[in-house]
């Protein structure tokens, strides 16, 4: 299976490219962020799945604004090729808007991979939103994009266990299943063998991007659940904070037990991370 283009630019999508990688579903090409400035001295830097692409000599193209003539005619890497030569599309944390037009090309369309079990949480922040809201389960789901956001018919789902994971640690386990589910699923779905289901709108949710006034805590006020589950579900981004003694304080690490609340790890503005 490598009839097939990838879209994703972010830690989560290399992971998921990589698997399929390592499985033998090497992509005809990559498309991903341009090249971004990177820390304190803005060095420009290459996205992860770009710097994959690279090691197995895989064409990168990197459009800042995806418009029907960026990747109808894929000529910067395929000179006369285009995408009506593919099977499908294959689109992981990809962050921008792809025009209907070009999502409806391939031969068998365009699959998303989203880290929740839809149609439950769509939208910027899945995992974080089920940690916030104390689900037990979370998950992976392949389904085909259409115009609307994460609304397309579902190919397949499977579960996973939140237990009390930190945002960052069940980001990778989903990007890991996603890329697994890839696997197993993509032979199946190019021979017709899956039927993808119209999802139940009655059961939809959505979720919105968090900002820095959303992480914000009062230790005396907010409930230890709640502070825990934001320490849990919104580190390090947009990052969970506090004011103590005038000073703004990072809430890096935290635990719930027993019906109270232990900070574990803290750090104030200017200063380095410390352990309690």
């Amino acid at each position: 299976m490598n009839n097939y283009v990838f879209f994703g630019t972010p830690d989560f999508a290399a992971t998921i490219l990589e698997k399929l990688i390592g499985a033998g579903f090497l992509p005809a090409a990559v498309v991903c962020n341009p090249d971004r400035p990177v820390g304190r001295k803005k060095v420009l830097t290459a996205p992860p799945t770009k710097i994959l692409a690279q090691k197995y000599n895989i064409p990168v193209l990197q459009p800042e604004n995806i418009r029907t003539s960026d990747v109808l005619t894929l000529t910067p890497i395929f000179g006369t090729s285009d995408v009506r030569k593919f099977d499908i599309l294959i689109v992981a944390a990809y962050a921008k808007i792809i025009p209907e037009e070009i999502l409806q090309i391939p031969r068998l369309g365009t699959i998303g991979v989203h880290p929740s079990l839809l149609p439950r949480h769509r939208g910027a922040s899945p995992i974080q939103s089920a940690i916030l809201e104390g689900d037990e389960v979370t998950g992976v789901t392949l389904y085909l994009l259409d115009e609307k956001m994460d609304h397309g018919p579902i190919i397949t789902g499977r579960e996973f266990p939140i237990f009390n994971l930190q945002f960052s640690t069940l980001r990778q386990k989903l990007a890991e299943l996603g890329g697994e589910l890839l696997i197993e699923t993509l032979p199946k779905f190019v021979s017709g063998e899956i039927k993808p289901q119209v999802q139940n709108e009655e059961y939809a949710t959505y979720t919105k991007k968090f900002k820095t006034e959303d992480a914000y805590v009062d230790l005396e006020k907010d409930s230890p659940a709640i502070i825990e589950k934001k320490v849990r579900a919104l580190n390090p981004e947009p990052g969970v904070w506090t004011m103590q003694n005038g000073k703004r304080m990072k809430i890096l690490e935290a635990e719930f037990k027993d019906g109270k609340l232990t900070l574990k790890k803290i750090q104030f503005e200017g200063k380095t991370p410390q352990f309690l």
